[in-house]
């Protein structure tokens, strides 16, 4: 088939812009992140006079990092429209937030969708994959304190015990509220023929938008964070919980992305930009901490049932392009969410001239020295 000079202009267009924006995304990593790092080297002395200070600006500093991720996509016209119950009213309160995986964008679309919702991207925690730990923006994980778990049946006790030992190190000594992860354990992709196949074996439903949960993180999350009062089981970490006077995780956020026509957006695209502008659907249903039983076995069933919901309201979306309203209600209402371009601009005009001010910096340090 020939291909005609219209044709052309907007393949070559499309390359054109998807150069710019790698070469603009380089350049922003090479500023942003050295200056994140070198800012909290510097603020070392802080940490041990006033660590929570600390922590706060720490915690600035890497929502900004996530701002400037989420920008890349703002820009390419990849927005949000969200659903369900509005999350802004348990954002000051500890939470543990529940996501169907699909593709490498769902951290980026988190990244999004969350910055609006007040202190909660500077105090997240977020457990994810270990390959990411080797990723550029590793370093600014393991700083912040995120929690890079090994998949795999033969890790999976010893990183259910590294995971509990570093909720009770790190997530109340830093004032951490809500913990993010993705319960299914990988991609819907690689995960979804073997998941069907246990549903089949074990007599549980087929599901194809989602896959079957795993237990264990969960498990060790609740037993570690909810405060005994709320599900009348000892929980570890009293004593951490006591001194900060902790209420404890009081909620569960159990969160559906559905992607237009089931297409997720990888982070290629997040960052290349040539697919055209799209619309990332984002569902929220909250629950009560004390709704959610504490057995290893009621447990699991309760958080099937979630994923099972998930089915049917990403079937139900990829039906009809919505998703279905709140029971008892007969229409389902969705709020844009929406970043302002000046604030993206000035967080990426700040990393740029912290990137200018580190080097002058080290130039003027290299000639006083040599």
């Amino acid at each position: 088939m020939a291909v005609t000079l219209e044709q052309a202009q907007r393949v070559g267009y499309t390359c054109l812009k998807a150069l710019l924006r790698f070469a603009f995304m380089v350049a922003n990593n090479l500023v942003a992140i050295p200056s994140y790092v070198l800012y909290l080297i510097v603020l070392q002395p802080l940490r041990i006079l006033d660590s929570k200070s600390f922590w706060y600006i720490e915690g600035v500093l890497f929502k900004w990092l996530l701002a400037m991720v989420a920008s890349w996509g703002w820009w390419a016209g990849y927005t949000v429209v969200e659903w369900g119950d509005d999350v802004k009213a348990v954002s000051e309160d500890e939470a543990m937030v529940l996501v169907n995986h699909q593709a490498t964008g769902d951290v980026c679309t988190l990244m999004m969708c969350l910055q609006d919702k007040g202190t909660v991207v500077r105090q997240m925690m977020w457990l994810m994959d270990h390959i990411f730990k080797y990723t550029n923006f590793g370093i600014v994980s393991l700083i912040h304190g995120d929690f890079f778990i090994r998949q795999g049946r033969t890790h999976r006790d010893q990183q259910l015990v590294l995971l509990k030992d570093h909720l009770e190190k790190y997530y109340r000594s830093r004032n951490r509220k809500w913990i993010v992860l993705f319960p299914e354990g990988g991609f819907l992709r690689k995960r979804r023929e073997t998941s069907q196949a246990f549903a089949k074996k074990n007599n549980l439903p087929f599901l194809k938008h989602v896959t079957l949960p795993r237990l264990g993180a969960t498990q060790v999350i609740l037993k570690t964070l909810v405060a005994p009062q709320e599900n009348g089981t000892p929980s570890a970490g009293d004593a951490v919980r006591k001194e900060s006077k902790s209420k404890g995780l009081q909620w569960v956020i159990d969160t559906t992305i559905a992607y237009p026509k089931g297409e997720p957006i990888d982070i290629q695209t997040w960052i290349l930009g040539y697919r055209q502008p799209a619309v990332t659907h984002v569902h929220y249903r909250i629950f009560p901490v004390k709704d959610v039983p504490a057995e290893p076995e009621a447990l699991t069933n309760w958080l099937y049932q979630r994923f099972i919901e998930k089915e049917n309201l990403l079937t139900h979306f990829y039906e009809t392009g919505a998703f279905p309203p709140p029971q008892g209600q007969t229409k389902a209402i969705s709020r844009e969410m929406t970043l302002s371009n000046l604030w993206l601009v000035a967080i990426q005009s700040f990393a740029f001239l912290s990137g200018g001010m580190w080097y002058c910096l080290f130039q003027y340090l290299y000639h006083c020295l040599f």
